[in-house]
């Protein structure tokens, strides 16, 4: 990464990417109504990055919610999380941050520009659109959603 991640407290900045349908998705068409929980992810078909969306999948009722919405973010084009998705059988958002590439994920600090990715960015984004939680992991470790879970009750008592 060349620059800081975001941190909490910090604006999120609005983006709108395709998904692995092709559709539009905007951060800002979410906020308000719900929090959304940004996971940034290295590269589709991967084995971390599959098993760290497989818990998303497997517990989807804690990550899509009246309260949250979750959108998985990786710069890989989007045919290829269509292919992910399908295979793997992700109903949430996939979305693709191919081009310009890595936009947002610069946008949020966690672009590795040497080697073409996102970075294990995970990033928890309250109604008011500013940063409510955070975590970074290198691209070699799996990222733990307890703090997530935790963050969002609070979140929810706020």
């Amino acid at each position: 990464m060349t620059q800081q991640p975001l941190s909490v407290g910090d604006t999120a900045p609005d983006f709108t990417l395709r998904d692995q349908n092709g559709r539009d998705v905007s951060l800002s068409e979410c906020l308000g109504e719900r929090a959304a929980l940004l996971v940034f992810y290295p590269f589709a078909f991967s084995g971390i990055c599959t098993g760290e969306l497989g818990e998303i999948r497997d517990d989807l009722g804690r990550f899509e919610s009246e309260a949250v919405t979750t959108f998985a973010i990786s710069c890989d084009p989007m045919f290829s999380l269509r292919a992910w998705a399908d295979q793997q059988g992700y109903f949430f958002p996939l979305l693709s941050d191919f081009w310009p590439h890595g936009q947002v994920a610069s946008s949020y600090g966690v672009l590795d520009e040497a080697a073409g990715k996102a970075e294990r960015g995970t990033f928890l984004v309250g109604r008011d659109g500013r940063i409510a939680w955070s975590l970074v992991n290198p691209s070699g470790q799996a990222r733990d959603f307890a703090g997530y879970h935790e963050a969002l009750t609070q979140l929810a008592h706020a």
